[in-house]
């Protein structure tokens, strides 16, 4: 069998409230959970929607006058008798678009082993009234034929497309049992739990770490080169060793390591990234991450840096491509819809700049009746638009295992 590799922090760090007998999570709260650090929030003390970038063009920090917003919510909230507050939330692909962040009344850090001892999992009984996906296949095989054609005639190397997939229930879904079943089918991920200002709720388990940074030492894992698993063992295996040995997905994973260890090196006394990735197994994907970790020189410590150090990687080629600012305006051109919170972040920090972010994927927005789900690929010069089609079914399995369907409700 091949040797795998998961994310840092695979094992249980206990925090806060470690009460087996603590209240079930409430409906509109919000809920994340890592391996690393759980915790439930309610209430709002402060709601953020300034933009991480007022404009486009602007440099890779974040702005002073969106940090200048979250300190002002975090100083608040100690005038107001909260000794240790936070800000948690989602920030959107797009960084000039609103933030969906909040300073809670309530935080409780819970036991991991806890939260996921309540997760049972449980059929949603969804029957769908109306499914279609923005765009159909025809046009996303274009859209990747297009990306293709543009890396031939300019300096960019890969652009990350995705589509927008809109499903109608007859019913509701029971969003908590949703997250529940996410977090027995997928126990390795990072899940979470959002209320979003529109009204929806952003649920999901994203396998992916953007940032975690904790007394001084900082950690990343992206994720870049996909392959869907399969049933029988030994090919299981063989998907798992052409993935590793595929040039073009190390191609692909090698933009997004060296974007990173970019922003990240002069910040950092140390910064440890390993020559080659390691292959990442999810429930129903292999994926080609590599664990990137170093320690912060002694001057970037600040009240806020979790997520400013985030909002810098954000958004890495791995959701947007190489290089950053004109994959992004050719993504722009190609999609034919906003992806809001799906490729964003999501995650917190505390006011002594401790915090945890991850990637907004393997997720979906729930709002009545209608989910919108999300799938996006890398798309480099050597892509097959038939292969990138097919890595968008397999990246969908997640939600719509949790939900109950399967994948020829998008076909």
């Amino acid at each position: 069998m091949l040797t795998t590799t998961r994310r840092p922090g695979a094992a249980p760090q206990h925090a806060g409230s470690q009460d087996p007998q603590a209240p079930a999570v409430p409906e509109q709260a919000f809920v994340f959970s890592s391996p690393h650090r759980c915790l439930v929030a309610r209430g709002s003390l402060r709601r953020i929607e300034h933009p991480v970038h007022a404009q486009a063009g602007e440099g890779r920090d974040p702005s002073t006058a969106f940090l200048a917003t979250v300190q002002q919510a975090l100083d608040q909230a100690r005038q107001l008798g909260q000794r240790h507050p936070l800000v948690l939330g989602a920030i959107p692909f797009d960084t000039r678009q609103p933030s969906t962040l909040v300073v809670p009344r309530e935080v409780e850090f819970i036991d991991r082993e806890v939260l996921m001892s309540r997760a049972r999992s449980q059929p949603l009984h969804a029957r769908v009234a109306a499914a279609r996906s923005i765009p159909d296949q025809q046009r996303f095989k274009q859209g990747v034929r297009q990306a293709i054609a543009n890396f031939q005639h300019s300096s960019i190397r890969k652009a990350v497309l995705s589509r927008l997939c809109e499903i109608e229930l007859e019913q509701a879904p029971d969003t908590e049992q949703l997250l529940a079943n996410l977090m027995v089918q997928n126990p390795a991920a990072y899940h979470f739990r959002l209320p979003m200002g529109d009204g929806s709720e952003l649920v999901g388990a994203s396998p992916e770490l953007l940032l975690r940074l904790q007394d001084q030492r900082v950690e990343t894992f992206p994720l870049a080169g996909t392959a869907a698993r399969q049933a029988a063992s030994a090919d299981d295996d063989a998907v798992a060793r052409r993935l590793r040995a595929s040039s073009k997905d190390l191609h692909e994973h090698r933009l997004v390591v060296a974007d990173i260890q970019e922003r990240l090196r002069p910040l950092c006394d140390v910064l440890d990234v390993p020559a080659e990735p390691s292959l990442v197994a999810t429930p129903q994907l292999w994926h080609l991450g590599t664990p990137i970790s170093g320690r912060l020189k002694a001057g970037e410590a600040a009240p806020l840096a979790a997520l400013d150090l985030a909002c810098r990687l954000h958004p890495t080629p791995a959701v947007c491509g190489f290089p950053r600012l004109k994959a992004r305006q050719l993504v722009q051109l190609i999609e034919s819809f906003e992806r809001g919170p799906f490729t964003g972040i999501v995650g917190w920090c505390d006011a002594q700049g401790q915090g945890e972010w991850v990637v907004t994927i393997r997720c979906a927005t729930v709002q009545a009746r209608q989910l919108r789900l999300f799938a996006g690929v890398g798309v480099v010069e050597a892509s097959c638009p038939d292969a990138e089609w097919a890595e968008t079914q397999a990246k969908l399995g997640t939600m719509l295992r949790a939900i109950g369907l399967g994948p020829e409700v998008l076909a």
